[in-house]
């Protein structure tokens, strides 16, 4: 399709420096399954990325995991970002894009737009928009700036309400992070069509393929990932109850619709001594702890985000951070948070937990008891994620988790 310079034409010519890099980050988005179909793959190795960021280095902006943070708010949050290529890819191919589609992007930027026009090619249609007008203007100089503009049309505009004039769509992609699914969404896409949405389920958020039955969504990919928050009527923050506040080395947890904790008496029970429960479960040190954690958030039911800077862990006020949080089971006075540590057998790490508070040893017992049932009946398994409207009846859904919204009510089920 678009011949944009600096690429190449002919298989004998040598490649340009920056076809080089896009070649490299394609190899790695094979190797590591993100990138699988040949749409998706020739899309990645067409389009010149860097040029959305033009002030970082090009060799950066063609790493795989590299997300360019372009706009932060007022406090420093970051509000809109190039997600990282591998990102984009998982997303494209969960969407299951193909020639000739009508796609709505939620969250625009313009690089991601650009590879789903490039796919969905003349015969198709892409829609991509922003509440911002700062994102949306840089998304047109990007698209004009490799051709893509007369493919691709770009609208300043609050994504809950996604947008009628062009429905109905054969898949939406959302790339902002939704706690909610608007009706919209819904009804503005054709019956067995794909949305896509990094939909944030009490803290933890995954980024799912949801299929369209009638008035509700059934997934049938979800995966891990991180995205900047949603922006208007949909915006719905997670709220962080700071535990330890010494600059530098805070501790907090992070609630998403959790009940409201005793914050002095967690305050207190952290500066007691820790508890410790191990649970004979190990994980591979490539191992991802995703599916436990989702597991976890499912049969829990007061369990918020640990999150923790490196000086604090250096400091020894926890032994576990991650930059996603770290699922934490409140109980009244006393919390307990997952952990792992070593074990004899090299690159094997056992999990358990660390408990504070009167109760920190029953605390992390109980915690250790579920990654012992999800160890013997789900580690095999993937969560299963459905969407209905707000005010279906309970006895009309699956047992499982729900999480209940003002638009949905999102279900985890497991098999």
């Amino acid at each position: 399709m678009n011949n944009v310079s600096g690429m190449t034409t002919h298989s004998e010519e040598v490649p340009t420096p920056e076809q080089h890099l896009r070649d490299e980050m394609v190899r790695e988005l094979i190797e590591v399954g993100a990138a699988q179909s040949p749409h998706v793959v020739a899309a990645f190795g067409k389009i010149p990325r860097h040029l959305a960021t033009p002030d970082e280095d090009m060799a950066k902006a063609y790493q795989a995991e590299y997300a360019a943070i372009t706009k932060k708010d007022a406090d420093g949050v970051a509000v809109s970002s190039v997600s990282a290529a591998r990102i984009q890819a998982m997303q494209i191919e969960q969407a299951d894009i193909r020639p000739g589609m009508r796609v709505l992007e939620i969250g625009s930027g313009g690089v991601n737009a650009a590879y789903l026009a490039e796919i969905v090619g003349t015969d198709g249609l892409v829609v991509t928009l922003d509440i911002d007008r700062d994102v949306t203007e840089r998304a047109e100089m990007f698209l004009a700036k490799t051709g893509y503009d007369r493919q691709v049309q770009v609208f300043t505009a609050d994504g809950e309400y996604g947008l009628a004039g062009h429905a109905p769509y054969d898949r939406i992609i959302v790339t902002v992070q939704a706690a909610d699914i608007p009706p919209a969404w819904i009804e503005q896409l054709v019956d067995g069509g794909r949305l896509v949405v990094p939909l944030r389920m009490r803290g933890m958020t995954r980024t799912v393929a949801l299929v369209r039955h009638s008035d509700h969504l059934v997934s049938d990919s979800v995966e891990l990932c991180g995205f900047v928050p949603m922006q208007g009527a949909g915006e719905n923050r997670v709220r962080l109850v700071l535990l330890h506040d010494i600059t530098g080395e805070e501790v907090g947890l992070r609630l998403d619709g959790h009940p409201e904790p005793d914050v002095d008496a967690l305050r207190a029970a952290l500066r007691t001594s820790r508890a410790e429960a191990w649970s004979g479960v190990t994980l591979a040190g490539n191992e991802s702890n995703e599916h436990l954690d989702l597991w976890l958030t499912t049969a829990l039911d007061n369990l918020p985000l640990l999150a923790g800077t490196p000086a604090a862990r250096e400091r020894g006020l926890v032994a576990s951070i991650s930059p996603l949080g770290v699922p934490t089971l409140v109980d009244g006075d006393s919390f307990a948070y997952r952990s792992v540590r070593r074990t004899d057998t090299p690159e094997r790490f056992e999990l358990g937990a660390i408990g504070h508070g009167p109760q920190g040893q029953k605390v992390a017992e109980r915690l250790v008891e579920e990654i012992q049932i999800w160890d013997r009946e789900h580690r095999s398994d993937r969560a299963r994620v459905e969407v209905h409207p707000a005010g279906t009846p309970d006895a009309q859904l699956p047992v499982g988790r729900v999480v209940d919204r003002p638009h949905a009510r999102v279900l985890i089920t497991w098999p």
